[in-house]
């Protein structure tokens, strides 16, 4: 029967617990049956003068049943159940022995609903049945879900507005961005992105700046090259095109053809030297570094003096070498050799009659230091960190002369750097020019020797 009556009480919170609910009509339940507990049976009379000795029930609707589930007291005088057979659920859980109670909230009440077995004599002579209603506890929890509804629409209205303005600054920044990249690809290397906040685009932003910044010097190198190569360029050509010329327009004897012949030749030897001299610092530029290995100064720096031996000779100018043989640096072998190769031979050219040109190595530390100095003329201070630049040259018309275009030197930069040294120039001990390579050192390893 249990199961049968509570398939029509679907909706029913079974043993929720509100705040003074259940503990009120528990108590006024117990209290009417506890009133009840010395009568063998149950009647109308007795139920009415026990009910009034209770108190206030005003409030709550009492019905109480006989141990067959008929009705014989309901506190209801329109639609009273007296007399009838009554099924319902806290009742018929009642009759069995158990207590129950369901509490049901509608929007405008509390609704809840007690049954209690009356037992005498340790036998179940009825069953006590309240409902009692509360609005203004309903009213509460309504206020309360209204708040609430409210307070969600209001949180989603705020998040949608968020989402919203941060969709339009994201946007507004990705649109900068993007328009920044289209004037860098366009060739517009000066344009530079705010860099506000610290957040992933704003990263991103210190990024660009920084490669565009990278960029418009690299094109700013790119230019002053091509400006400078073809300068260089042009100045043999133009020699030779004037030499030409005079040679086909004016009538010459075979001494002076003989003459203007050996300028053109000279010429042409000082555009074959540009170019390869171009050529070694494209190959620089683009060429992969190569696996670097221990190798020997002693016998590379002796080979690059016995190539430039003649070339000294010619100038009058003595190569000297002090290098131990326990000086052995990390790098490539062909590098190694071009370095010294071109450091040797700028001091021979730059160098007075009767001077000379030192090669000194040692190991210092967990380095190896190369000196080259010469007892040439010196640089002045104040070009001396310029230098290592393409093209540039302290005494222009000196180096002309000497068939240079100032591309030796930073030649030999950047084949130091790829070889993770360093290169430095300061004044020399007799008034010339030193230069210090700093190397990393392989100490203990077998060096190569060509």
């Amino acid at each position: 029967m249990v199961l049968f009556l509570n398939l029509y009480a679907p909706i029913t919170i079974r043993n929720l617990t509100l705040p003074g609910r259940r503990n009120s009509v528990e108590d006024k339940a117990r209290l009417i049956v506890s009133a009840f507990s010395n009568y063998e049976e149950l009647d109308r009379e007795r139920i009415e003068l026990t009910l009034e000795s209770v108190g206030d029930l005003r409030s709550v609707r009492v019905l109480i049943t006989d141990a067959g589930a008929r009705c014989i007291y309901d506190s209801l005088v329109i639609a009273s159940a007296e007399n009838k057979l009554v099924f319902y659920p806290e009742i018929a859980e009642a009759l069995e022995g158990n207590e129950a109670i369901h509490i049901r909230f509608e929007d405008t009440q509390i609704l809840s609903k007690l049954g209690m077995p009356i037992v005498a004599y340790n036998r179940i002579i009825g069953a006590v049945y309240l409902v009692e209603q509360n609005t203004e506890q309903a009213e509460l929890i309504t206020s309360l879900k209204r708040n609430i509804f409210w307070i969600s629409i209001g949180m989603e209205v705020l998040v949608l507005l968020v989402s919203i303005l941060i969709s339009i600054l994201f946007s507004r920044r990705m649109k900068q961005l993007f328009l920044s990249v289209r004037k860098m690809h366009d060739g517009d290397y000066s344009v530079r992105l705010p860099e506000r906040g610290h957040d992933e685009l704003a990263r991103l932003g210190v990024a660009f700046n920084e490669l565009a910044q990278r960029l418009h010097q690299s094109e700013e190198v790119r230019k002053q090259f091509v400006s400078n190569a073809s300068h260089e360029l042009k100045t043999p050509l133009a020699s030779i095109k004037l030499l030409s010329d005079s040679i086909l327009q004016n009538e010459m004897d075979s001494e002076k053809i003989r003459e203007f012949v050996s300028d053109i030749g000279n010429e042409a030897n000082r555009l074959t030297r540009l170019s390869s001299k171009l050529l070694e610092l494209t190959r620089l530029d683009t060429q992969p570094v190569e696996e670097r290995e221990p190798v020997t100064v002693l016998p590379v720096a002796d080979r690059v003096l016995r190539m430039l031996t003649p070339v000294a000779r010619r100038q009058n100018i003595r190569l000297l070498l002090d290098c131990p043989e326990d000086c052995i640096l990390l790098a490539t072998d062909d590098d190694l050799y071009q370095i010294l190769f071109n450091l040797v031979e700028n001091g021979i050219k730059y160098n007075l009659d009767g001077g000379q040109v030192l090669l000194h190595a040692e190991n210092i530390a967990e380095s190896v230091c190369i000196d080259v100095e010469d007892t040439g003329m010196g640089i002045p201070a104040c070009e001396k960190e310029h230098i290592f630049e393409r093209f540039y040259r302290v005494d222009k018309a000196r180096s002309r002369k000497a068939g240079g275009a100032g591309l030796g030197l930073s030649i030999v930069h950047d084949m130091v750097m790829r070889n993770n040294g360093t290169i430095t120039v300061h004044d020399g001990k007799q008034g010339g020019t030193c230069f210090r390579l700093r190397f990393p050192a392989c100490a203990g390893k077998e060096g190569t020797a060509k």
